[in-house]
């Protein structure tokens, strides 16, 4: 009787400790976040403080009498740093890529903080291999391809293709019009060489007192998004959390209404107001 008590009980743990992590999601964020479990974080240099940018930006953001700034704050976006190898030209590559765990795209530059557009799609629309290669073709040929154009840039069986195009249309990854195949996105930019260009170090920051921009995506989600879009001779050797500092500026307008602008702790440059807080 002991004995099945035990396991009863261990058996009810598991289910709670399942249930609340399915069904309570500040439980999740508490677990998920770093800043609960450590007193420091690695992340990119704070180059710009908030007085130089609200300085800087001041006629762009005050437009006039009755707008004031109100107090900023610092905000930490998580980042996936890994340490990758690939084949390029019968040779061996490696280098650094860095992925928003909070928008789900690749940064392609740290100085200008240039970034993908597309990737976000495929993780929500959880995108295959042949998924990728039907888009990365497309993307190949400035976005847009006649489906016979198509057929002929792969080597198999016309059926298995069509089937791959309608997988990849019923994701609203691509649009079909008569015989014309695009992507479905505004300004696609599906890099196929998977590395950042980044050179600035990283540093330790105290995770006191700041906040972090909540997390969309997991380590796992962007690992298995990496492996399918740049093909099997693409590895992970190593992986990091790191983190961009970034500021929210608040102003007040007359009417009494908050307008809320971000910036890139790094170079100072404004980013887009969709940060997911």
């Amino acid at each position: 009787m002991k004995f099945l008590g035990s396991l009863l009980f261990i058996g009810l743990l598991g289910f709670g400790g399942w249930y609340a992590w399915n069904h309570f999601a500040p439980l999740q964020k508490f677990l998920q976040n770093p800043q609960y479990f450590s007193t420091e974080r690695r992340t990119l240099e704070i180059r710009y403080s908030s007085e130089e940018i609200m300085n800087a930006h001041q006629r762009e953001l005050l437009k006039g009498r009755g707008y004031t700034f109100l107090e900023p704050r610092l905000l930490f976006t998580p980042y996936l740093l890994m340490e990758v190898k690939f084949a390029q030209n019968e040779e061996t590559r490696e280098g650094i890529l860095l992925w928003g765990l909070a928008d789900g795209e690749m940064v392609l530059d740290t100085s200008t903080w240039e970034k993908t557009h597309g990737f976000e799609d495929c993780l929500l629309a959880k995108a295959d291999k042949n998924d990728f290669k039907i888009l990365q073709t497309l993307v190949d040929e400035g976005g847009t391809l006649d489906r016979d154009r198509l057929y002929h840039k792969f080597k198999i069986d016309l059926d298995i293709l069509d089937e791959w195009v309608e997988n990849c249309r019923q994701k609203k990854l691509i649009v079909t019009s008569g015989r014309t195949i695009r992507l479905h996105f505004q300004d696609a930019r599906l890099s196929n060489y998977p590395i950042t260009h980044l050179d600035q170090p990283l540093v330790t920051q105290s995770s006191q007192g700041t906040a972090i921009v909540a997390k969309r995506y997991t380590v796992s989600q962007i690992q298995r998004l990496t492996q399918i879009a740049f093909g099997s001779e693409f590895a992970i050797r190593k992986t990091i959390e790191v983190f961009l500092p970034i500021y929210s500026i608040s102003i007040q307008n007359p009417d009494g209404s908050i307008l809320t602008t971000y910036w890139n702790a790094l170079n100072g440059q404004r980013l887009s107001n969709s940060i997911p807080l």
